[in-house]
């Protein structure tokens, strides 16, 4: 699923939870949705992260990256 795609599919479960209550079906959709954005969000997260270097006064230079991969 697109990413606007998404993010409109959460909104749309989120305002029918709000207003009338969501069916057993649609509360797991929206926990998968959330969990994809979720997962989504941290590796666009990471990838930025790891491209910041960060140069002390001293001239060595530290990349930041996620531990762990």
């Amino acid at each position: 699923m697109e990413f606007d795609q998404l993010i409109k599919r959460i909104n749309e479960l989120s305002r029918k939870s709000k207003a009338e209550g969501l069916t057993e079906s649609e509360k797991a959709e929206q926990t998968e949705l959330r969990n994809e954005y979720r997962k989504l969000v941290v590796g666009n997260l990471s990838s930025q992260l790891n491209g910041i270097k960060i140069k002390h006064p001293d001239g060595t230079v530290t990349e930041l990256k996620r531990n762990g991969g």
